[in-house]
């Protein structure tokens, strides 16, 4: 999804989705994944011609072992009478010569070695995901799980909202979200997904990945979450699959130990049915609890999370204050060319403006943005510096006025959209979202405590946001 946005200081903000041109932070711009795709069919070339360069080989020692053995068994049916044979003596000393260095050769060439040194050679070309965009990957699929509330079995066989949109994961793939999420001292997802690959594993006839792995990071996730006798049954589960597991049988002793001790605690209960000893920090865990609970549990996080849902839809009363009109009398241009208004909400006062900027504009915005985008930043209310955030997974590029006749464009119709003074106008941001497309709520305004927000503009406080929703053009 592409955005454009300007804020007025009276401050605006231009927002759209394009490309970036660093090697790392790729999840965090949906452009970037596009030379990914180009990164993965020049690997699918190489792995193609890998494959037949190691058939090509096995095909030469094959056909030779063929004929090792039908001159070995033609040998075998009468040793004296073949020896005697001049040609045969002489083959026979060749085959086990020259043809048989040949065949060492063969055998010893290390064709995969090869291959790879060609796909480092790619890597200055290329761009490669890291462990940081894989993390990122894996965490904007929570969000979008946790947001939609979508089903992990669904979105395991590769369906959102009922509509099948990609392939269906292995048990190794959902493995890996669960391991991610693990990473992250997410449990809640860490249970979510590897049960889903513990259910994919039944069903597979060539296994992706190992149960007793799963198990592992299952177990203790069900203890983190507050299942400490879950956490006990699958963790002798696990020994059962591998006795000498180490760790397995460590975390058996704590978690008896642990029962053990609240077994203790719930015979000091008090006539009251109170706890006389305090629980400890561990026990008062949610049983399944989301990641960072106090973020999920807040009003206003509920409200954004319905919103994304669409489930915030005004009242029959509140639409029919809602209007759509000709605006022309903000400046004289409009008077010649009115803009088409929307009313989306009176408090705030939000509008939509329909049929404003040209695929053409958005196309010289977008190839003027992309090599100069970066990761998105905010900015700090205590110290007023800018620095990532995890809730902002974009990258953007600000472009001035004097860069492009068509941003002093998008200027002078800024202008006749809201009849403010684009002096004092931040400049033109463009944007490209990352995976998830995540922006937490914010107020693009400084409120009273953020005293530093702004200061370096010397213009005041923002007034005003615009967006532009740019359609993604490739």
């Amino acid at each position: 999804m592409c955005q454009l946005s300007k804020k007025l200081i009276p401050a605006f903000l231009l927002v759209s989705s394009i490309l970036s041109h660093v090697n790392a932070e790729l999840f965090t711009a949906l452009a970037d994944m596009e030379e990914l795709l180009e990164t993965e069919s020049v690997l699918i070339s190489n792995l193609e011609n890998f494959i037949i360069a190691q058939e090509e080989k096995v095909d030469f020692l094959r056909r030779k072992v063929s004929e090792y053995k039908r001159e070995h068994n033609e040998a075998a049916t009468d040793v004296s009478s073949y020896l005697s044979n001049p040609v045969n003596a002489y083959l026979l000393t060749k085959r086990l010569t020259v043809d048989w260095r040949e065949i060492e050769s063969v055998m010893t060439f290390d064709v995969g070695s090869a291959f790879v040194a060609n796909i480092t050679r790619y890597r200055e070309v290329l761009k490669f995901p890291g462990d940081e965009d894989l993390n990122g990957a894996a965490v904007a699929l929570m969000r979008l799980q946790d947001t939609y509330n979508l089903d992990t079995h669904k979105v395991a066989q590769g369906e959102l909202n009922g509509v099948k949109y990609s392939t269906e994961m292995s048990a190794n793939d959902c493995f890996e979200l669960g391991r991610q999420s693990y990473m992250n001292h997410d449990y809640y997802h860490t249970i979510l997904w590897m049960e889903e690959s513990l259910r994919k594993l039944e069903n597979e006839s060539n296994r992706t990945i190992d149960r007793s792995d799963i198990l592992e990071y299952l177990a203790f996730s069900t203890f983190k979450q507050g299942d400490t006798h879950l956490a006990l049954t699958m963790t002798n589960e696990l020994l059962e699959l591998i006795p000498d597991h180490e760790r397995a049988r460590g975390n058996k002793a704590y978690y008896e130990k642990e029962l053990q001790l609240q077994a203790s605690k719930s015979q000091l209960r008090g006539d009251d049915g109170s706890d006389a000893v305090p629980k400890a920090k561990e026990e008062m865990i949610l049983p399944y609890s989301k990641a960072d609970n106090s973020i999920y549990t807040t009003n206003e996080r509920k409200l954004y999370e319905m919103g994304c849902r669409g489930e915030l839809s005004p009242s029959p009363k509140e639409l029919a204050k809602l209007k759509c009109r000709y605006v022309f009398n903000i400046t004289a241009f409009l008077r010649i060319a009115p803009l088409k208004l929307e009313e989306a909400n009176l408090k705030p006062y939000i509008v939509i403006y329909h049929d404003v900027m040209y695929d053409s504009e958005m196309e010289i915005i977008k190839s003027m943005a992309k090599p100069r985008f970066r990761r998105a930043t905010v900015q700090n209310h205590l110290t007023g510096e800018l620095e990532v955030a995890h809730y902002r997974i974009s990258k953007s590029a600000w472009l001035k006025d004097e860069d492009h006749e068509i941003i002093r464009t998008i200027s002078h119709r800024l202008h006749d959209m809201t009849g403010l003074n684009m002096d004092t106008a931040e400049e033109l941001q463009v944007v490209n979202y990352g995976i998830g497309g995540h922006y937490e709520p914010h107020f693009d305004f400084a409120r009273r405590e953020e005293t530093n927000s702004f200061k370096s503009l010397g213009t005041g406080n923002r007034i005003a946001t615009v967006l532009f929703y740019v359609r993604y053009l490739t």
